[in-house]
């Protein structure tokens, strides 16, 4: 079965759904509280690079957000939470969210987006080892788990360690 998605950009009226995407997508309220605190950090929170996919009815099944991080003392952005509710899951709706994000980052003029997940699933999105960029966290994590994608092929790549926005508490 195909499964179809529009995407569109949070708006004010979706915090209360996205934060029940993120409830349903994880074990604990951490991704939810920290999305939270990421839109009250000026810092961190970015407009346009929050976004989601939705059904044909409606009804929002996934969510990707994008905010600041820098890379040695240079802009970056970070990818996570991502969530899709469990219904949903596997159907595409959390790849349509993250190709949504990504390509609202390029539209406003991003070079970097570093994401720690699935080995697997990230590098259909273009991501690769964040090493083979000189790219590190300041903690310890599998070498695979660490990735990063280079959004302007153009652009020369930052390397250095990794800096989260406060929310991430690392």
């Amino acid at each position: 079965m195909t499964f179809s998605w529009t995407t569109r950009s949070e708006s004010s009226g979706d915090v209360a759904a996205i934060r029940d995407v993120n409830l349903a997508a994880f074990p604990t309220p951490y991704e939810s509280d920290l999305v939270e605190a990421l839109r009250a950090d000026p810092e961190a929170w970015l407009p346009g690079l929050s976004w989601l996919a939705e059904s044909l009815s409606g009804e929002l099944a996934g969510y990707a957000l994008l905010t600041r991080c820098h890379v040695g003392d240079s802009p970056a952005l970070a990818l996570g939470p991502c969530a899709v509710k469990p219904e949903h899951q596997r159907r595409g709706a959390g790849s349509a969210a993250i190709r949504a994000a990504l390509h609202a980052a390029r539209e406003q003029g991003e070079n970097l987006v570093v994401v720690l997940g699935h080995a697997e699933y990230y590098p259909r999105f273009g991501f690769t080892r964040a090493s083979g960029y000189g790219i590190r966290p300041s903690f310890d994590v599998e070498d695979k788990y660490m990735m990063a994608l280079a959004l302007d092929p153009e652009r020369p790549v930052p390397n250095g360690v990794i800096r989260y926005a406060t929310a991430f508490g690392i």
